[in-house]
């Protein structure tokens, strides 16, 4: 067995039954991504309530479910704002059309206009930092903004596996965010005037933790302060760095 200099763990050591714990772990996290979004919509009507006025932005499967769900012993308006450049919120809208919700599409620029009429904000997420930010659709950031001015509740549907050890700040954002093609902004047609600017077409906002009023997770409903302990569950201390 070589070992590099200074290594003291001997990897070499039979460990017995090493591949049924192995197999075991994987079934485990298979279940449970198959069954997290059925445990995520089960709570709908904990938080969705008649005659509430609901926003949310861009298209998530999590929140489209969530809004389903509770559509079917409530009733509810849900108001979608378009999220440009991209416009997922355009077919977010007319999915949730389509199964019989009250559906108003709004402009970007308009969120913070009605967000004084609006009960509660749900949203999905890319992923949930360690200290309880995510890493969310762009625009995202501008929407909690709006929602925490007018103390409306931000509430985040998201499975335990999209949570990460990986710690992000604001001024961090460069380093995590893929920036898309700057033709969904402004076309090459308009050679003139991409000449003199740069345009940059992120993908992702930083949410810091103190605008999210609540996660819904598979395993219930957790605040952004109580992700330091699934984290503790979920992670070994030497799994934090990669």
């Amino acid at each position: 067995m070589w070992l590099a200099e200074g290594q003291t763990d001997d990897y070499g050591d039979i460990l017995p039954n090493l591949k049924e714990q192995i197999v075991e772990g994987i079934d485990e996290l298979s279940r449970e991504i198959d069954t997290s979004a059925d445990n995520i919509v089960a709570q709908a009507l904990e938080h969705i309530h008649s005659d509430e006025l609901i926003m949310t932005a861009g298209k998530s499967r999590s929140v489209e479910s969530f809004l389903r769900t509770a559509a079917k012993k409530r009733k509810f308006q849900v108001i979608v704002a378009e999220s440009a450049p991209f416009y997922n919120g355009q077919e977010m809208a007319k999915s949730l059309a389509l199964n019989g919700i009250e559906t108003t599409v709004i402009p970007d620029s308009s969120i913070f206009s009605i967000m004084s009429r609006v009960n509660k904000v749900i949203l999905g997420t890319h992923s949930v930092m360690a200290n309880g930010g995510l890493k969310a659709f762009s625009g995202s950031h501008a929407l909690a903004l709006a929602a925490k001015h007018y103390s409306v509740p931000l509430i985040v549907c998201v499975p335990v596996f999209k949570l990460t050890p990986q710690y992000l700040c604001s001024h961090d954002q460069d380093a995590f965010n893929c920036f898309a093609s700057p033709e969904d902004v402004m076309t090459f047609a308009e050679g003139k005037i991409l000449s003199d600017v740069q345009i940059i077409n992120p993908v992702f906002d930083y949410v810091p933790p103190e605008l999210v009023t609540l996660f819904v997770l598979n395993i219930g409903g957790n605040s952004p302060t109580y992700i330091y302990r699934l984290l503790s569950e979920l992670y070994h201390p030497n799994d934090y760095v990669l």
